[in-house]
């Protein structure tokens, strides 16, 4: 086996979780794409005779690119159109998350981690996610030990101070399915029921349809706006349930073409959020 074809071959079994790492530090495909073939061209002319473990090489190289990239990707936002909300993928067909572990995969869970600094989100992603021990987290992320567990552990609390304990999946489907049945019939009174007092509402469409353009809050408010839209928004449109970030979520379509994927976060009070993704740029996984 020649040196590149050890490269290649050490590199493609790293991709899975760089994809991984990637994708849960931007929220993005297309950036996670980038942040690999980066990683790629990176390992290309790197020194990698001198490299004792590849692995660790690449996992370090691309959470520093996506540090980096998480820093500009925040400028770049203040031009985005209404609210941003990650790109889903599509779980059931694990496109090379590459997760040992389930964790911080929920669009919600990466919507709180928005709100972590740079290095906070990769330390959290790498323990929380990928098990990494902390030393090892320590050397990636350029600090000490000691300051790498205070990293996680205030990560750790900003997630448990900012959302309620989640329920089973099976509950989540449950409350999902009858939001969808509320809000097809225009059902008021129910769709009330269903949302916590505090329910939120985010629609990601980056201006290119139709959405409100800015957060939505209230189960009262929130209920006569989705009970107005039964007759326009959702039929004759084709409504079909997947895998979205570990949970389940309904993708809209509209002459075959997807137009849209909304999931809701829930809790024991009800649906706390509801997650419109209807920018046409961020549906690729489900198309």
């Amino acid at each position: 086996m020649t040196q590149l074809d050890q490269a290649e071959s050490a590199f493609a079994a790293a991709r899975p979780r760089l994809f991984g790492i990637a994708y849960r530090m931007t929220g993005s495909v297309a950036d996670a794409e980038d942040l690999v073939q980066e990683t790629w061209v990176r390992w290309q002319t790197a020194d990698r005779a001198a490299v004792v473990n590849p692995e660790a090489y690449l996992a370090t190289a691309i959470t520093r690119l996506a540090i980096n990239e998480s820093q500009t990707a925040r400028a770049r936002r203040e031009t985005y159109v209404g609210p941003w909300l990650p790109e889903p993928v599509d779980t059931s067909a694990d496109p090379q998350l590459g997760a040992e572990r389930g964790a911080v995969l929920e669009l919600a869970v990466l919507m709180l981690l928005e709100k972590l600094t740079p290095t906070e989100r990769a330390a959290y992603v790498l323990r929380e996610a990928f098990d990494y021990p902390y030393r090892e987290i320590a050397e990636i992320v350029q600090t000490s030990e000691a300051a790498t567990r205070q990293l996680v552990s205030r990560a750790r609390k900003h997630l448990a101070d900012s959302r309620r304990t989640p329920v089973s999946s099976t509950r989540q489907r449950e409350l999902l399915e009858a939001f969808v049945a509320a809000a097809q019939a225009g059902d008021l009174a129910t769709l009330e029921k269903l949302f916590a007092e505090d329910v939120v509402s985010w629609s990601d469409s980056n201006g290119a349809v139709r959405a409100a353009g800015r957060p939505l809050y209230g189960a009262a408010s929130l209920a006569k706006i989705v009970a107005g839209w039964a007759p326009s928004f959702w039929s004759p449109r084709d409504v079909g349930y997947v895998e979205a970030n570990g949970q389940w979520a309904i993708r809209l379509k509209r002459g075959g073409a997807v137009y849209g994927v909304i999931t809701v976060v829930v809790s024991e009070e009800g649906i706390d959020q509801v997650l419109w993704q209807v920018n046409p740029e961020k549906l690729g996984a489900f198309a």
